[in-house]
């Protein structure tokens, strides 16, 4: 097994948040040789590292003083490379992969220092794309937030009633942002966190990454895509739905019905040793026999906006978006992957639909993690999920 060594934190480094489970804010060192998994950082650190994690040998970073290079004069924005240089050697670490986010301060340090390193992407994906019970439970945590929040949701919009200029609710104009509100006060209550929403209404939906504002018209459509993060072990679940208010546009209707059976044709067909790139091509094949451009039926280098022009799912872990892909480029698929299955339809300057749940591949097939219903309609929604 190759070395590895990795330097950051674990709000920002999902490589290190997967090694080292633990909140920790400030840059440390974490490396792994002959057998040893090491930290180096501060002792207070150390002890949170140690009470979830007791695998992990800790070195206090108080035994790496700063003295002598205050003494020496080294400027202050060097002295992090600096030590990082001490820490390595410090450890016999003299060859190791690396992640791509790796500083490059600090690789530029150690490989002057006589330390060979090698990027190495690939072996750092694969080490957590097979989920432990830790890890699904964790997915599983932020998918019951997700749900939550989509239920606080359909529950403005199922009281809301027409008005002369757009949907009220509780005698207050129903905009995007409160039904974001309402969505993230609900995380929080089933310990998860997730500001970065989207409700988006009537053309905003029709762009997959407009989060969404403004009041609420009295036949709008909206995409409401939820990847709230569990607040104690960092996790993220992914899941939209699709809603319309007042008379539903028959389009719509007709656009969330294929949809639906597209998400049923990749659920069937997902399944270990499927290479995810076959399934986007089916869903694809699916939207353009009926009649909706795709990725895969326009001219290449053709920017496309309307249809079906997104990849179909990607990972989920400690990123929203990781390994595998399931796009026009995929990966092969291994039990116990976490993926979401996204298909949608949109027409620029009109709207658009989105269905998406987060499943599990298994042994033989997938299971959904997700659980809320497709119904456009958010009354027959919120019934269905009492």
């Amino acid at each position: 097994m190759p070395n590895v060594l990795l330097i950051g934190d674990t709000l920002r480094s999902t490589e290190l948040r997967h090694a080292v489970p633990v909140e920790i804010g400030d840059p440390f060192l974490y490396a792994e040789l002959d057998g040893r998994r090491v930290a180096i950082v501060w002792s207070v650190e150390g002890d949170r590292i140690t009470a979830v994690d007791p695998g992990i040998e800790i070195v206090p970073a108080e035994t790496f003083p700063l003295d002598d290079l205050i003494r020496d004069g080294v400027d202050i924005y060097e002295m992090p490379f600096v030590q990082s240089v001490r820490k390595a050697i410090s450890l016999g670490l003299r060859e190791a992969i690396v992640p791509r986010s790796f500083p490059t301060g600090d690789a530029d340090a150690l490989r002057a220092a006589g330390v060979e390193l090698t990027v190495d992407q690939r072996a750092f994906d694969e080490r957590r794309r097979r989920k432990s019970a830790y890890e699904l439970e964790a997915i599983r945590a932020a998918s019951r937030g997700a749900e939550a929040g989509m239920v606080a949701i359909v529950e403005l919009l199922a009281r809301s009633e027409p008005d002369d200029e757009g949907r009220v609710v509780d005698g207050e104009p129903l905009t995007c942002e409160l039904l974001q509100a309402a969505a993230i006060e609900r995380f929080a209550a089933y310990g998860c966190r997730g500001d970065d929403l989207i409700v988006a209404r009537g053309p905003q939906a029709a762009d997959g990454h407009d989060r969404g504002s403004g009041r609420l018209q009295n036949d709008d459509v909206l995409v409401c895509d939820l990847f709230p993060r569990h607040g104690e072990t960092a996790y993220f679940a992914d899941m939209t739905r699709s809603f319309t208010l007042g008379e539903p546009d028959p389009e719509v209707v007709a656009w969330h019905e294929q949809t639906l059976e597209a998400l049923e044709l990749a659920r069937e067909l997902c399944r270990p040793g499927v290479n995810g790139g076959d399934v986007h091509r089916a869903v694809c094949a699916f939207y353009a026999e009926r009649g909706h451009p795709t990725q895969m039926t326009v001219p290449e280098g053709t920017v496309l906006r309307d249809g079906f022009y997104h990849g179909l799912g990607h990972g989920v872990r400690l990123d929203v978006h990781e390994p595998p892909s399931l796009g026009k480029v995929g990966h092969e698929l291994v039990a116990g992957d976490v993926i979401t299955l996204e298909p949608g339809l949109y027409r620029r300057g009109f709207g658009g639909v989105r269905v998406e749940d987060t499943l599990l591949v298994t042994d033989d097939g997938v299971e959904t993690i997700t659980a809320f219903p497709y119904d456009l309609d958010p009354a027959r929604a919120l019934a269905a999920t009492q």
